[in-house]
Protein backbone atom coordinates (compact mmCIF):
# COMPACT_ATOMS: atom_id res chain seq x y z
CA UNK A 1 0.00 0.00 0.00
CA UNK A 2 1.38 3.60 -0.75
CA UNK A 3 1.53 5.98 1.65
CA UNK A 4 -0.55 8.79 1.56
CA UNK A 5 2.34 11.29 1.76
CA UNK A 6 4.42 9.97 -0.96
CA UNK A 7 1.15 10.54 -3.55
CA UNK A 8 0.86 14.16 -3.71
CA UNK A 9 2.80 17.53 -2.25
CA UNK A 10 1.64 19.23 0.56
CA UNK A 11 2.91 22.09 2.12
CA UNK A 12 4.06 25.71 1.34
CA UNK A 13 5.80 25.56 -2.37
CA UNK A 14 9.19 27.45 -1.69
CA UNK A 15 10.98 26.81 -4.84
CA UNK A 16 10.54 25.94 -8.75
CA UNK A 17 13.61 24.94 -10.30
CA UNK A 18 14.66 23.08 -13.40
CA UNK A 19 17.46 20.38 -13.55
CA UNK A 20 20.26 21.25 -15.96
CA UNK A 21 22.89 19.30 -17.40
CA UNK A 22 25.31 21.61 -15.27
CA UNK A 23 23.87 20.01 -12.50
CA UNK A 24 24.44 16.12 -12.91
CA UNK A 25 27.09 13.89 -11.78
CA UNK A 26 29.60 11.70 -13.22
CA UNK A 27 26.77 9.17 -13.71
CA UNK A 28 24.96 11.94 -16.08
CA UNK A 29 21.81 11.85 -13.37
CA UNK A 30 21.74 15.05 -11.09
CA UNK A 31 23.88 15.14 -8.08
CA UNK A 32 22.56 14.85 -4.65
CA UNK A 33 24.19 17.93 -3.54
CA UNK A 34 22.54 20.35 -5.61
CA UNK A 35 19.40 18.67 -4.57
CA UNK A 36 20.09 19.41 -0.83
CA UNK A 37 21.06 22.58 -1.89
CA UNK A 38 17.89 23.52 -3.55
CA UNK A 39 16.60 22.19 -0.52
CA UNK A 40 17.87 24.56 1.99
CA UNK A 41 17.56 27.61 -0.22
CA UNK A 42 13.66 26.63 -0.33
CA UNK A 43 13.32 25.85 3.75
CA UNK A 44 15.63 29.07 3.80
CA UNK A 45 12.79 31.04 2.51
CA UNK A 46 10.04 29.60 4.47
CA UNK A 47 11.70 29.87 7.73
CA UNK A 48 12.35 33.51 7.15
CA UNK A 49 8.63 33.67 6.10
CA UNK A 50 8.15 32.25 9.33
CA UNK A 51 10.47 34.74 11.70
CA UNK A 52 10.00 37.39 9.87
CA UNK A 53 13.87 37.74 9.93
CA UNK A 54 16.94 36.29 8.60
CA UNK A 55 17.41 32.74 9.78
CA UNK A 56 20.22 30.37 8.79
CA UNK A 57 20.98 26.45 8.39
CA UNK A 58 21.91 24.80 11.73
CA UNK A 59 21.14 21.22 11.18
CA UNK A 60 19.94 18.76 8.50
CA UNK A 61 18.65 15.33 9.72
CA UNK A 62 16.66 12.43 8.28
CA UNK A 63 17.70 12.82 4.71
CA UNK A 64 15.79 10.02 2.30
CA UNK A 65 17.05 10.07 -1.24
CA UNK A 66 14.29 8.09 -2.86
CA UNK A 67 14.58 8.76 -6.57
CA UNK A 68 16.91 9.78 -8.81
CA UNK A 69 16.36 13.72 -10.79
CA UNK A 70 17.60 13.72 -14.28
CA UNK A 71 18.17 16.28 -16.68
CA UNK A 72 14.83 18.38 -17.33
CA UNK A 73 13.08 17.28 -14.31
CA UNK A 74 10.80 20.65 -12.92
CA UNK A 75 11.79 20.26 -9.34
CA UNK A 76 9.80 21.96 -6.66
CA UNK A 77 10.67 22.03 -2.68
CA UNK A 78 7.68 22.07 -0.40
CA UNK A 79 7.96 22.98 3.52
CA UNK A 80 5.71 22.24 6.21
CA UNK A 81 6.13 22.89 9.97
CA UNK A 82 7.36 20.62 12.31
CA UNK A 83 8.27 22.57 15.51
CA UNK A 84 9.31 26.27 17.05
CA UNK A 85 11.26 26.97 19.50
CA UNK A 86 12.53 30.11 21.28
CA UNK A 87 15.36 30.56 18.49
CA UNK A 88 15.31 27.88 16.42
CA UNK A 89 12.50 26.07 14.21
CA UNK A 90 12.74 22.32 12.52
CA UNK A 91 10.96 22.11 9.18
CA UNK A 92 10.08 19.41 6.84
CA UNK A 93 10.86 19.42 3.08
CA UNK A 94 10.02 17.66 0.51
CA UNK A 95 11.91 17.69 -3.53
CA UNK A 96 8.95 16.66 -5.64
CA UNK A 97 9.86 16.01 -9.45
CA UNK A 98 7.67 16.18 -12.56
CA UNK A 99 9.22 14.47 -15.43
CA UNK A 100 8.76 15.25 -19.21
CA UNK A 101 5.51 14.22 -20.79
CA UNK A 102 4.26 12.62 -17.23
CA UNK A 103 1.55 14.34 -15.24
CA UNK A 104 2.10 13.55 -12.33
CA UNK A 105 4.99 14.66 -9.77
CA UNK A 106 6.62 12.05 -7.53
CA UNK A 107 8.75 12.38 -4.49
CA UNK A 108 12.22 12.33 -5.06
CA UNK A 109 13.77 13.45 -1.59
CA UNK A 110 12.67 14.68 2.17
CA UNK A 111 14.26 15.89 5.17
CA UNK A 112 14.53 17.94 8.07
CA UNK A 113 16.24 20.86 8.30
CA UNK A 114 16.58 23.44 11.54
CA UNK A 115 16.77 26.92 10.81
CA UNK A 116 17.53 29.33 13.68
CA UNK A 117 16.38 33.38 13.52
CA UNK A 118 19.29 35.46 13.72
CA UNK A 119 19.64 39.25 14.20
CA UNK A 120 21.62 41.78 11.90
CA UNK A 121 24.69 41.10 14.07
CA UNK A 122 24.36 37.13 13.27
CA UNK A 123 23.12 36.19 16.80
CA UNK A 124 20.18 34.27 17.59
CA UNK A 125 17.36 35.90 18.74
CA UNK A 126 13.65 35.19 19.92
CA UNK A 127 11.25 34.08 17.25
CA UNK A 128 7.43 36.26 17.29
CA UNK A 129 5.03 33.85 18.93
CA UNK A 130 2.72 36.41 18.91
CA UNK A 131 1.99 36.96 15.44
CA UNK A 132 -0.35 34.81 13.54
CA UNK A 133 1.02 31.49 12.02
CA UNK A 134 1.37 31.77 8.27
CA UNK A 135 -0.92 30.35 5.70
CA UNK A 136 0.59 27.22 3.59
Amino acid sequence: MTDESDTEPSGDLCIRTLAMPADTNANGDIFGGWLLSQMDVGGGVFASKVARSRTVTVAIEAMNFRKAVYVGDLVSVYANLVRVGRTSMTVHLEAWALRRRELQPILVTDGNFTYVSIDDGGRPQAIRRDDPPIAT
